[in-house]
């Protein structure tokens, strides 16, 4: 891997977004303690890094109504039939963007899958500061997505430190050897390889076949972004990953049951380091 470099704060669309989550974040600081209070009080949920252990390459299913780069892509969608027609689809998981400015989600959103579902539920959103973990854990997900390049790594080791001590898995997102290097240092067991730069927004595809030969067999790793076809989850298979998560392409589908069903079944193939 290469040598590790200074970390710069994100730019572009992402540096934008970014900005927004710590406005979030400080309000609802205001309810922290009525938050703490509702995440010590939330039931158990199903495990997010266990339901990806199946011999086949598991589907993450996104709530996804709108994205910078797409726009609209199903604006009317209700998350809790969104969500169940998932599961019945075969689902591993579903992941719920509650980001409201650009993805066009929210807490509710979050909150009616977990009602509807029983599978795990992670909350994808620009998670920046310890009180959005409290949030997850108090709205019933089983994970909470972290960005690297959106994080210092001070500030990363600080979020891993505060999402495992409320019992809250961790997806950390990472796009380069520089960024895996800094998921192992917090020891990622949950690692998701973007092959989307969140600045430029531009897709380079073969990120994550790159990136999956470096990652050890004992973090589970999910490739992320342009995976549209059966075709896209069974390359990403061959190079090693445990799970897709996909957006997009079955959030705007007329039957989401079926387009979850179409890219399952692929067989895992195990990485060898």
């Amino acid at each position: 891997m290469q040598a590790s470099r200074a970390w710069n704060p994100p730019g572009g669309i992402l540096g934008t977004i970014v900005g927004e989550a710590h406005a979030r974040a400080a309000q609802l600081r205001e309810r922290e303690l009525e938050l703490t209070e509702a995440a010590d009080r939330a039931p158990h949920v199903p495990g997010f890094r266990d339901a990806l252990q199946s011999p086949a390459v598991g589907i993450i299913a996104e709530i996804k109504r709108r994205s910078p780069s797409k726009g609209w892509i199903k604006p009317g969608m209700s998350a809790a039939d969104q969500a169940v027609a998932y599961e019945s689809g075969g689902a591993a998981a579903i992941s719920v963007l509650t980001e409201p400015a650009h993805f066009g989600g929210s807490t509710d959103d979050l909150l009616g899958v977990r009602g509807s579902v029983r599978i795990p539920v992670l909350k994808k959103d620009f998670h920046v500061e310890p009180v959005q973990l409290i949030e997850a854990r108090a709205i019933g997900a089983s994970a909470a997505l972290l960005i690297a390049r959106a994080l210092s790594p001070e500030t990363l080791q600080r979020m891993a430190d505060a999402g495992r001590s409320l019992g809250l898995e961790l997806l950390i997102e990472i796009r380069d050897e520089e960024e895996l290097r800094r998921a192992l240092d917090v020891d990622a067991r949950v690692i998701g390889i973007n092959n989307r730069n969140l600045e430029t927004l531009v897709i380079d595809p073969h990120t994550a076949d790159r990136l999956l030969g470096l990652l050890p067999s004992s973090v589970t790793v999910i490739a992320e972004s342009g995976i549209a076809s059966r075709s896209d989850v069974e390359r990403v298979a061959q190079y090693g990953a445990d799970a897709v998560l996909v957006g997009s392409v079955i959030s705007a589908a007329e039957n989401p049951a079926a387009a979850v069903r179409a890219l399952s079944g692929v067989l895992r193939v195990p990485r060898a380091n």
